[in-house]
């Protein structure tokens, strides 16, 4: 009976797990329902893809600002900074937008990052992001992974 228990304790973690990895498990709230893949893919073609690019590849020099001072659209794929910030932050950028998000914190920041909260939903974000983590590497996922932990930690 003992045995039955600790082994079906483990199964839950290890399923907590990898829906946590592979970004279809519980985010930033926990009445936010699974992640929706396909669906972020489709809302990411039709908001993200024209500065964030059709394969999540980024403007070009996006590392430096362009003549209006604006750095361009970072790459979502794991060769971009995307994947350095928690679910939270990258939910909070995404809603918001740069400038108002930074306003929050009390700096001042011209972004090009508009804010999508009134044309998505809270779950289309977040089925947005998802879709942009199941694009990554393992190592990548893990890494944001353990940055989502630590940032939900530190609430």
């Amino acid at each position: 009976m003992r045995l039955a228990v600790i082994g079906t304790g483990l199964a839950v973690l290890a399923v907590a797990g990898i829906w946590l990895v592979l970004g279809q498990g519980p985010n930033e709230d926990d009445a936010a329902g699974p992640v929706d893949i396909a669906q972020g893919k489709t809302l990411y073609v039709e908001n993200c893809a024209s500065c964030h690019g059709a394969e999540l590849e980024g403007q070009p020099d996006w590392r430096s600002p362009g003549p209006d001072g604006r750095l361009p659209a970072p790459p979502h794929d794991e060769t971009g900074h995307t994947w350095h910030h928690s679910d939270r932050v990258l939910f909070d950028y995404t809603k918001l937008g740069g400038e108002a998000l930074m306003a929050q914190q009390g700096m001042e920041f011209d972004s090009g990052m508009p804010g999508f909260g009134d044309r998505l939903t809270d779950q289309q974000i977040r089925n947005v992001l998802g879709y942009m983590r199941s694009t990554w590497p393992e190592d990548v996922k893990q890494a944001q992974a353990e940055r989502t932990k630590a940032d939900n930690g530190a609430n």
